[in-house]
């Protein structure tokens, strides 16, 4: 496998059209599925084995869990016609915090699927105008559309589900 750029150093160009958002919201959707069907059958050892001090493979998915409430809260922003999104805890504290390996896998997929349900619901009722709402992401320091977080959020999935990938590949 190539090299990866760190999530903390991705850089990202949103120059594609609100109208997009429909297929993003499907991969936003699906997520919790894919998840699942990666995950489920493999053995608990498996599941909670740590590479050094990275996070095991329940972790991943449950810090997927733990940043919905982020994502959430980036949709209140905008709704609230805040400048400013609210900036992401880029340490991992809350997933940390969590102890993930000590809970059941299937306990931490259920709370991903009801807690990423929350927000494509909130984004099924956006239209056109929605979607196009811009607040300034702090980290990224740019103007971001809510179809943007979209994209941001799908490919932090995304992230997560290789460093799964790379760890079953090592340990499976």
């Amino acid at each position: 496998m190539t090299d990866r750029i760190m999530w903390v150093d991705r850089k990202f160009d949103f120059d594609y059209p609100p109208s997009l958002a429909p297929e993003l919201l499907e991969r936003l959707r699906g997520a919790p599925a894919r998840l699942a069907e990666r995950v489920e059958s493999l053995p608990d050892n498996l599941l909670r084995q740590r590479d050094g001090e990275k996070w095991s493979i329940q972790e991943h998915v449950g810090h997927l869990m733990d940043v919905e409430e982020l994502f959430l809260g980036r949709l209140d922003d905008y709704d609230n016609s805040l400048a400013e999104l609210r900036p992401a805890e880029m340490t991992g504290r809350k997933t940390f915090e969590a102890n993930h390996n000590e809970a059941n896998i299937k306990a931490i997929l259920i709370g991903l699927r009801e807690e990423r349900g929350k927000l494509v619901q909130r984004l099924d009722e956006l239209d056109s105008v929605g979607f196009a709402r811009v607040a300034h992401h702090p980290r990224l320091n740019k103007p971001m559309r809510v179809c943007d977080m979209m994209l941001f959020e799908a490919t932090h999935d995304d992230y997560h589900m290789v460093d799964i990938t790379m760890l079953i590949r090592k340990f499976g």
